[in-house]
């Protein structure tokens, strides 16, 4: 398959978020937020909006319902949520640049991959259905951890699964909240910001776009092995 003959340490697994970094599904998620609260006569704003990038899909409910006005439990928003930016997926996928390519790249390479995100599995799944069979060695939804990101549940979640220590894989987050996850989990993070700033940090390395970025331009683990 790929050229392993580079004097480097690969990365042991590459696990990827979503929402802002694989996909630039962010403002479907905003559309849909600004929609709940004109349904219901609330008061919500593009700013509030962009402070849930990035998290846990109950965790945002909570801070709708608590802050928008709303006549609906936590658990209610997020499904109306997720109808709504479910159908938009499933007639349009927007990839973001190099992604696709920096996926195939890594297959070449027998990197195994994994998805870790915080959307929950019927709106991971058109995405799935877009890649080849197998893209993912594993995928860890919203809805399948107790603790969702900035919490590291999902990233040990996904490395446990993949059968790889954290501190040898690498994670490529748009956000601080996913950002913070991976790092807590002990992951290199491959920053890309796109809707919100991102912070420097010890185990952070940030790029502006994935576009040109292959298997052997990649940041290596801190702790390789």
């Amino acid at each position: 398959m790929g050229d392993h003959s580079i004097s480097r340490a690969w990365p042991a697994a590459v696990l990827w978020d979503m929402d802002g970094t694989l996909v630039d599904t962010e403002p479907f998620w905003i559309d849909a937020e600004m929609q709940l609260a004109a349904d219901h006569d609330g008061t919500w704003s593009h700013e509030r909006a962009l402070d849930l990038v990035g998290r846990d899909l109950m965790d945002s409910g909570r801070i709708i319902a608590e802050n928008m006005g709303v006549p609906l439990e936590p658990a209610e928003i997020v499904e109306y949520l997720l109808d709504r930016v479910t159908v938009r997926l499933e007639h349009e996928i927007p990839w973001r640049p190099g992604a696709l390519e920096l996926i195939e790249d890594l297959r070449a390479h027998d990197i195994p991959l994994a998805l870790v995100t915080m959307s929950y599995l019927r709106f991971v799944e058109p995405v799935l259905a877009a890649l080849p069979p197998g893209t993912f060695a594993e995928v860890v939804t919203g809805d399948a951890v107790s603790r969702g990101k900035p919490d590291p549940e999902p990233y040990l979640k996904a490395t446990r699964g993949l059968g790889v220590h954290p501190t040898s894989c690498l994670a490529i987050e748009d956000s601080h909240t996913g950002a913070s996850s991976a790092e807590s989990a002990g992951c290199t993070v491959l920053v890309v910001p796109h809707h919100v700033p991102v912070p420097g940090g010890d185990r952070r390395v940030v790029r502006e776009t994935l576009v040109g970025v292959g298997a052997a331009s990649l940041p290596e683990p801190w702790h390789a092995g």
